[in-house]
């Protein structure tokens, strides 16, 4: 897409004349005005866009955009996004799913995605249920909690969607929260510009079946102490008087208040998403609190060679050396016969 003429657009010019049809209050709205405000500021023509989506709530993005799109089956968007994009890399291809989308049925899809580096953007939304079909547990609900399918409580470990995308070699990953528009615009005009896949964890809340489940960490009274937004090249700093960073301690991440203790700024740790190593990515990816604050921002935006270039190099490499150049040749090919 580098090639592509700059056009101009405003986030109106994404909207699609269709009713928003999900709940007043879902995080999901917040998540539309985001994405549409980061594809006005990418300057790509509005037909060079592909919205694919699976099943849930999330799953209707599509119909939202005024874009190419394709509403698919449960878990299987990450195949069909992979399809469209190997077969037209010129296109800017975002998948839209859900935690139950995403990580249960498709969670074989999803995996290998990943893995493959296709130049595609995945967009996570995590409120930690299913709540098309009504509040039964999901792959990343907190163990132990009711819901419809779990009265006594579930006794699974959840997914950490961070730790399955670097376990999955993965070379983009970032979290942000739903209310958080402002960051929200600027991670998906990032994962927009990285080529590979790009993974986008977006905590959003569900007002219906697991309302508040992010307040511990997002709500606007705690947010500042509780989460931490990582910026490339600087010192991993929070809290609402900036007063309070990340250090390494021995083989792992440690809390400390500056000003305590003899710590500066200096001793902060600096962020660096585009380290190839993923150790310390993967350490801010899992933080949860009480323990840490959780980390948003990019987290991970390392470069590497995508697949589907890898596939148009081989087509081209066979193509120069293939004896058969045109069905004719493939036709008079191996043993012929002329028949008088």
């Amino acid at each position: 897409m580098d090639d592509l003429k700059l056009t101009k657009y405003i986030p109106k010019d994404f909207k699609s004349d269709q009713e928003v049809r999900w709940c007043p209050g879902c995080g999901d709205h917040a998540i539309l005005s985001a994405v549409q405000k980061a594809l006005a500021e990418l300057g790509i023509p509005k037909e060079k866009f592909a919205f694919i989506s699976g099943i849930g709530c999330s799953s209707r993005f599509p119909y939202y955009m005024d874009t190419y799109g394709f509403h698919g089956i449960h878990g299987r968007a990450a195949a069909i996004a992979s399809g469209v994009k190997v077969a037209n890399p010129e296109l800017s291809v975002w998948q839209m799913t859900g935690d139950g989308d995403a990580l249960a049925i498709g969670g074989n899809h999803f995996i290998h995605v990943v893995r493959r580096n296709i130049d595609i953007n995945i967009i996570l939304f995590n409120n930690e249920i299913y709540g098309l079909t009504k509040g039964q547990y999901s792959p990343t609900s907190s163990k132990g909690i009711i819901t419809k399918t779990s009265p006594y409580g579930t006794v699974e470990e959840p997914f950490s969607v961070g730790e399955l995308v670097i376990g999955a070699k993965g070379r983009f990953f970032a979290r942000t929260v739903d209310t958080n528009v402002a960051l929200s615009t600027q991670i998906y005009i990032e994962a927009a510009r990285h080529k590979g896949t790009s993974v986008i964890e977006a905590l959003q809340n569900c007002v219906i079946f697991n309302d508040g489940i992010h307040d511990t960490i997002a709500a606007r009274d705690v947010r500042e102490d509780r989460t931490i937004i990582l910026k490339q090249g600087e010192p991993m700093i929070f809290g609402k008087n900036n007063d309070k960073g990340l250090i390494l301690e021995g083989l792992k991440l440690k809390v400390v208040n500056i000003g305590e203790n003899g710590i500066t700024d200096k001793d902060i740790l600096v962020h660096d998403s585009q380290e190839e190593n993923p150790g310390i990515h993967y350490m801010l990816a899992n933080m949860k609190y009480p323990q840490y604050p959780v980390a948003l921002g990019v987290i991970r935006a390392v470069p590497g060679p995508t697949y589907e270039a890898a596939v148009a190099d081989q087509i081209e490499t066979v193509r120069k050396n293939a004896k058969i150049k045109s069905v004719s040749d493939l036709l008079m090919s191996g043993s012929t016969w002329k028949v008088d």
